[in-house]
């Protein structure tokens, strides 16, 4: 594969790459019903994190591509934490979680606000009640401005929330109802007063480059905005249009989106401007997609204990898990996961067994988006030299001008930093390359 290939305008499809292999190549009979991993004996040297997703959101965005369900009734939203807690003391019963308690928490969606501050509550007294929560280092709650009172940043306060993550994407009106979002301008200064005041310990801000519709006036003000606000971290994707979103289906049935596409050239130049100016202004690259403001004390540890091969459970429907090698996901379906998990029974679906070279893999293309890769780590814990088992692959990136080797480190210079994920199937195994 060309290492220099990538989508181009508002084509179909997306190029981030949040795992490995894809999932794609998952399948429905590769685990047998209950992964057999689930009953191998515990590791407590890796670490353990929770994810648990909510999938129920106000209004779906058009470029969204998660498993999220909208008007829901606060009945089926209870039911719906009380499943996940079943589920969580269904897999706290298996032999490989025995003794193990979570370092990390991540709670995402859909929109894990727009739980009220009751269910909240009870669903962390249910998780506690499957794992102690009494060591969490870190736990993350996202949250959209329009679903975020000073009463439900208080309760995700009290309830050990160290850092709330408001999707914001944007500040232009305009921008925001082209795209889907539920929220406005207004609620987007109200929630930020809320969450300050409630004392959140750390706040993160999404921001998204290239929705449909910016300019780039718009998006030079949406950065001076967030600049303003100081925020303790600025995430920041580019938009993207994978298949199972209203933007691509607009996309194969007219060719075009009303207001217009930035292309990639322009998103990542975007993203470059904005990275510089929070640079300038005290703050520090964590990864191709994060600004850390220095001092503050901001950690990523569920980002940076997944890519070193943490376990991660994944509860609610649709969640993906990452347990000793083996990849599964839930139900996707709503009312197909409430059954099953109803019954007492798991609610995986589908997954993939990696070896030994594929966790490997795994590791080096996620640790990349960190902009470097350290060889002795990986010799220490595969023991393999990556720079004579994958030669041919750093050689390319190093002959593209993307990055150098020094000693036993590679690291990417900054272009090829923020756009890391066009150059990581350079490492993938020949059968999991797109053609």
């Amino acid at each position: 594969m060309n290492i220099q290939e990538e989508y181009e305008g508002a084509s179909g499809g997306n190029y981030f790459v949040s795992n490995y292999p894809g999932y794609e190549f998952w399948s429905d009979d590769a685990l047998g019903g209950e992964p057999d991993v689930l009953s191998c004996a515990s590791n407590s040297e890796a670490p353990l994190g929770l994810y648990v997703h909510v999938p129920f959101c106000r209004k779906r965005c058009h470029f969204c591509y998660y498993k999220v369900y909208t008007n829901q009734t606060s009945k089926t939203v209870q039911g719906y934490v009380d499943a996940l807690v079943s589920e969580a003391k269904l897999f706290a019963s298996r032999a490989v979680f025995e003794g193990r308690t979570p370092s990390f928490l991540y709670v995402g969606g859909g929109t894990p606000s727009y739980l009220s501050a009751r269910q909240f509550q009870k669903m962390m007294t249910g998780l506690g009640d499957a794992f102690s929560l009494d060591e969490l280092q870190e736990f993350t709650y996202e949250c959209e401005p329009g679903t975020a009172s000073y009463e439900k940043f208080k309760a995700l306060k009290e309830g050990g929330v160290s850092r709330v993550s408001l999707g914001l994407e944007h500040f232009d009106d305009r921008v925001l109802l082209q795209n889907g979002r539920a929220h406005d301008q207004k609620a987007i200064y109200k929630a930020y007063e809320h969450v300050r005041k409630a004392g959140v310990p750390q706040v993160n801000i999404d921001l998204i480059a290239g929705m449909v519709g910016d300019t780039e006036e718009g998006w030079s003000d949406a950065v001076t905005r967030t600049l303003d606000m100081a925020p303790d971290s600025v995430t920041i994707y580019q938009l993207e249009f994978p298949y199972n979103t209203n933007f691509s289906r607009t996309l194969r049935e007219l060719g075009s989106l009303d207001g217009g596409v930035p292309d990639w050239e322009t998103k990542r130049r975007w993203v470059d401007e904005a990275f510089a100016r929070l640079e300038a202004n005290g703050y520090e690259l964590g990864s191709g997609y994060t600004a850390v403001k220095k001092g503050s004390g901001a950690t990523f540890l569920y980002r940076d204990n997944l890519w070193t091969g943490a376990d991660l459970l994944g509860l609610g429907v649709s969640s993906f898990s990452q347990v000793g090698g083996t990849h599964f996901q839930n139900e996707k379906h709503l009312e197909g996961y409430l059954e099953t998990i109803g019954r007492g029974a798991f609610a995986v679906r589908r997954g993939y067994v990696m070896n030994k070279e594929e966790q490997l893999i795994r590791e080096m293309v996620l640790q990349l988006k960190r902009g470097r890769l350290d060889g002795a780590y990986f010799q220490s814990k595969f023991a393999v030299s990556i720079f004579e088992e994958y030669a041919s692959a750093f050689a390319s990136l190093e002959n593209a001008g993307h990055g150098a080797r020094t000693g036993e480190l590679f690291a990417l210079n900054r272009a090829s930093f923020l756009q890391v994920d066009r150059l990581l199937p350079v490492f993938f195994l020949p059968e999991h390359r797109k053609p």
